[in-house]
């Protein structure tokens, strides 16, 4: 139990970053006070998790619906997890290139600024909404398990919480290249997971 809380907690960490979220808010809300700043990251984390817990609930039951098989889902996931967890690596890391696509807003109100980008595609990143689906397979998972998989899940967006309300102090401590480096790192453990994945999904498929 132990080893799936933690196999979990590493999954659900590295697609929704926290840390990496860290420069992104920073940059957007530097013109801000004290308490518009803590306003919008409750904002985003409060609309990132109702995106994220739309999917655990509903996600399975859409694929259901349009009769597509859970291991085609599962190898269709892995490959954009791949995908997402190879631009981690090679590409921009998050923060540099979440705050390019950051740059178009910063004449927004804080309504804005909480749904774009730092809930979406920030903290719910797209690797996020496929990670959770596959992590509450009703195939392979009972409800008790599913909802141990949202407990985590809920413990890793109270840690962004709590990391963007201290972003501050955190961006003087790491700086953004720090921020850079850790991204990189949950890249290729997200990769290696995306892999298995895959691998299991086509082994389901076939056999």
């Amino acid at each position: 139990m132990i080893s799936i809380l933690v196999t979990q907690f590493i999954v659900l960490w590295a697609v929704i970053d926290p840390i990496g979220s860290v420069p992104v808010y920073l940059s957007q809300t530097q013109h801000l006070s004290a308490k518009q700043r803590k306003l919008v990251a409750l904002k985003a984390v409060a609309i990132a998790t109702l995106v994220l817990l739309f999917f655990l609930i509903v996600g399975q039951l859409l694929l259901e619906a349009m009769q597509i098989p859970l291991p085609a889902f599962q190898v269709a996931g892995g490959l954009v997890l791949l995908i997402f967890a190879l631009t981690m690596i090679f590409g921009e890391s998050k923060p540099e290139q979440e705050q390019k696509m950051s740059e178009e807003m910063s004449h927004s109100d804080l309504a804005d600024l909480a749904v774009y980008p730092l809930a979406i595609p920030s903290i719910a990143s797209p690797g996020a909404m496929m990670a959770i689906v596959m992590l509450t397979d009703n195939s392979r998972y009972s409800i008790f398990d599913q909802s141990i998989t949202a407990g985590v899940m809920l413990v890793v967006l109270l840690i962004t919480l709590g990391l963007l309300l201290g972003a501050t102090f955190i961006q003087k401590v790491i700086g953004n290249v720090g921020a850079a480096i850790i991204s990189r790192v949950m890249g290729l453990i997200l990769a290696a997971v995306a892999v298995n994945n895959l691998l299991m999904g086509i082994k389901d498929f076939y056999f």
